[in-house]
């Protein structure tokens, strides 16, 4: 990335041609002599590795013995935004129910509950987020292979005390069976208007589900020894989606794009030069990840604490580098929308 926006910017230095001679210019400007890294080598396509110096640690380890901890820092009140307290939202982890939770899962909670930490050290109120992937078309699916599987999971009395076993198999039979079985896609397509539309039974399914990733991803969290991540999957933002939507329209934001609705926003365009549309509604009626994300904004920055919300001067979100382009758009569509009120909406890719 530092090459590229070096290069794009016309910035790169003489006879500095590669991202490798970028990583070693870096090591030759940091010096052998520094008190904070040895050890300092290119690798790779261009990154930088190195080790904190012993003799660093050491002195550090050596001087809280002597003095004490670090003294906490404190956030002045009454100072500038930049510098006094600020409430804010680290949105991290983020499994999906019903499948295992990979690498990516494990850096963004690692790298969000360090960023927590470390806030949270400085003084300022932090609410950590879990926006698990908790709804959307696979869970007609999920539903209905419970219904020929589980059928004590379709009961709100008995849902929570089914043994589903490994949910990772579960998913799979389920996904197999849709994608040879046309009677079963029909009725997994069913299935998501029924939840979607409250059906008892369908619910009941859908806990069931939720509780038996919650006891497995928790198994990871008690490891990494992750405390005090509040669950606030795609499903709480459920209610807010179709107004959204109203709203957008009503700011001409939203617009008819091929039967569905979409945002066009400034400096986005596809490979033929086109304008990007970021859609936001489905030609199905159906909603993207898009709504859900400005929902959530909406909730985590306009909705004051009193009235159930997050009240947020700042909100982080710690995702793969993959989805910069998705919150790039979704942080442009809601600063046009009126929805970000000052608030710092930022993306911690890794």
């Amino acid at each position: 990335p530092l090459f590229k926006k070096l290069k794009d910017s016309g910035a790169l230095p003489p006879g500095i041609n590669t991202p490798q001679q970028v990583a070693q210019s870096i090591i030759d400007s940091v010096g052998e002599d520094n008190p904070l890294l040895e050890d300092l080598k290119v690798n790779g396509p261009g990154f930088v590795m190195s080790r904190v110096k012993a003799s660093y640690l050491e002195g550090g380890v050596n001087d809280i013995v002597k003095n004490g901890a670090p003294t906490k820092p404190k956030c002045d009140a009454t100072s500038t935004s930049s510098s006094g307290p600020s409430n804010v939202v680290v949105d991290f982890s983020s499994p999906n129910i019903a499948k295992e939770m990979h690498v990516g899962h494990l850096r963004s909670t690692i790298i969000g509950d360090t960023l927590s930490n470390l806030l949270s050290f400085a003084g300022h109120d932090v609410l950590r987020l879990n926006h698990v992937g908790d709804w959307g078309t696979q869970f007609g699916m999920l539903v209905e292979h419970l219904r020929d599987e589980f059928p004590e999971a379709l009961s709100a009395k008995t849902s929570q005390d089914v043994d589903l076993g490994d949910l990772v198999t579960l998913y799979k039979a389920a996904k197999k069976r849709f994608d040879v079985d046309e009677d079963f896609k029909v009725r997994s397509r069913e299935g998501v208007v029924k939840l979607q539309a409250g059906d008892a039974e369908a619910l009941a399914a859908w806990d069931s589900l939720c509780a038996a990733s919650r006891k497995e991803y928790q198994k990871i969290y008690d490891l990494l020894n992750i405390e005090g991540l509040n669950e606030r999957g795609e499903s709480f933002y459920n209610p807010y989606l179709a107004g959204v939507i109203e709203d957008l329209e009503s700011q001409g934001l939203a617009v008819d794009s091929e039967g569905a609705k979409a945002v066009f926003l400034d400096g986005y365009v596809g490979r033929d030069g086109s304008p990007l549309p970021m859609l936001v509604r489905k030609s199905d009626g159906g909603f993207n990840y898009a709504t859900t994300d400005l929902a959530a904004v909406r909730h985590r920055v306009q909705l004051d604490p009193a009235d159930g919300g997050e009240g947020a001067d700042r909100v982080l979100y710690v995702t793969d580098a993959g989805q910069s382009q998705h919150f790039g758009m979704v942080f442009a569509a809601a600063q046009r929308a009126g929805y970000v009120n000052g608030a710092s909406l930022e993306h911690v890719p890794f």
